[in-house]
């Protein structure tokens, strides 16, 4: 890993299978992407109606601009490279590893300062300041693990694909892009004023950084701290419904619960149509400040969108309070690891410590963490939205 390139490290990888448990879970992935998309249900049916088309308010002239100027700064072959139909399944295999399994796009650590710092920009004319900021600051953290693991050449601060769908960045036709790479995956859906930002996902290993120009750099902390305190402020009873599993790794888990490398997480890379039951305990039969603990963190979660975008989809998950569920796995004293999730018709959020990949604990520990929002009942992606849209057909393309 130390003396390879990207496309060497991954060439490697598809062709040795080292390590076995990760290469397995790539060749499901293959597997799974085989599917149509469906989107994620709680019983393996998709409930209709539950999107629409709405002014959200967010700067769409702002964003297209930043896009197209982004598309001015490549060369045709990069242009080639880096615009797929909107129906294109190639959307569907962002992943998360350090390992570039799927070469879309451009790769940031590989152009010009000239367009890396427009693509840039094109998150930050999407994102909400926050949003952005905490963007950047996985990609920084990624570049800490690389100087710690000596291997810059793989995950460095700029070690992301950026690609885009849609015939161009339109503010009246439908269009979107994924930027994603290692610890964060980010694919956003455009329609005029409104914006679906799913399936995300962030994740750092470690979550701080403590030496060199980006010292006290951290994420993720908050999600961390509404989580156990919603957890800790339930009644012994209520916890007890709440916890599905008491150990990380329980024996009590049926097969395929855990995997090496998602651990307990469910709705992560290539998982657009999986079932996840729901499990724990009503979100609306909690009090009144353990609700508002509940929205925090929705919100938290949703901190990427633009601020009234983010207020309208708050909003929506609350209305979906009577059912939206909360669950957890593992103990909930202040030094422990867990995971928990918060799952609706309309909204999952997942929240999983992990064990070390690249730094040494082999137990599940609180500076390894992996984030992530799926909209389920077809909404990642935008596809529940493109039905709605006025002479839009959607299609199956294949460009792989």
């Amino acid at each position: 890993m130390k003396k390879q390139g990207p496309y060497e490290y991954a060439k490697a990888f598809k062709k040795n299978g080292v390590p076995p448990w990760l290469h397995g879970l790539y060749l499901h992935w293959q597997k799974l992407l085989e599917e149509p998309f469906k989107g994620i249900t709680s019983d393996g049916h998709v409930r209709p109606d539950l999107f629409r088309i709405e002014d959200q308010g967010i700067p769409i002239d702002d964003i297209v601009e930043a896009a197209k100027r982004a598309l001015s700064k490549m060369d045709s072959k990069q242009r080639d490279r880096s615009i797929y139909h909107i129906d294109s399944p190639e959307w569907r295999t962002w992943t998360n590893p350090e390992f570039l399994l799927n070469d879309k796009g451009v790769r940031l650590d590989e152009v010009t300062e000239e367009l890396q710092s427009a693509i840039l920009q094109v998150l930050q004319a999407s994102l909400s300041p926050e949003g952005y900021n905490k963007a950047v600051s996985a990609m920084r953290i990624n570049g800490f693990l690389g100087e710690l693991v000596e291997a810059p050449a793989i995950m460095n601060e700029f070690s992301y694909n950026f690609v885009l769908f849609g015939a161009e960045p339109s503010t009246t036709a439908a269009w979107g892009f994924s930027f994603y790479g290692h610890h964060l995956c980010l694919n956003a859906f455009f329609y005029k004023n409104q914006m679906v930002l799913s399936p995300w996902f962030a994740g750092a290993e470690p979550n701080l950084i403590d030496d060199g120009k980006h010292q006290r750099t951290r994420i993720l902390q908050r999600e961390e701290t509404l989580g156990l305190q919603l957890m800790q402020s339930l009644s012994p009873e209520t916890q007890a419904r709440a916890q599905v599993y008491k150990k990380m790794k329980d024996p009590a888990m049926p097969h395929a619960r855990w995997n090496h490398d998602d651990q307990r997480h469910l709705c992560g890379a290539y998982r657009d149509n999986r079932v996840v039951p729901y499990e724990g305990v009503l979100v609306s039969e909690l009090s009144k400040e353990q609700q508002d603990i509940a929205a925090s963190i929705l919100e938290e979660y949703l901190l990427y969108l633009p601020q009234k975008a983010r207020t309208i989809r708050l909003a929506e998950c609350k209305r979906w309070f009577h059912e939206t569920y909360f669950c957890w796995i593992g103990g909930f004293e202040d030094a422990d690891p867990f995971y928990y999730r918060i799952q609706s018709p309309v909204i999952i959020v997942e929240f999983d410590h992990h064990s070390g990949v690249f730094l040494t604990n082999q137990e599940p520990a609180k500076f390894h963490v992996h984030t992530l929002l799926r909209t389920p009942n077809a909404g990642d992606y935008g596809m529940a939205l493109r039905k709605l849209i006025p002479g839009m057909t959607q299609e199956y393309l294949w460009e792989g």
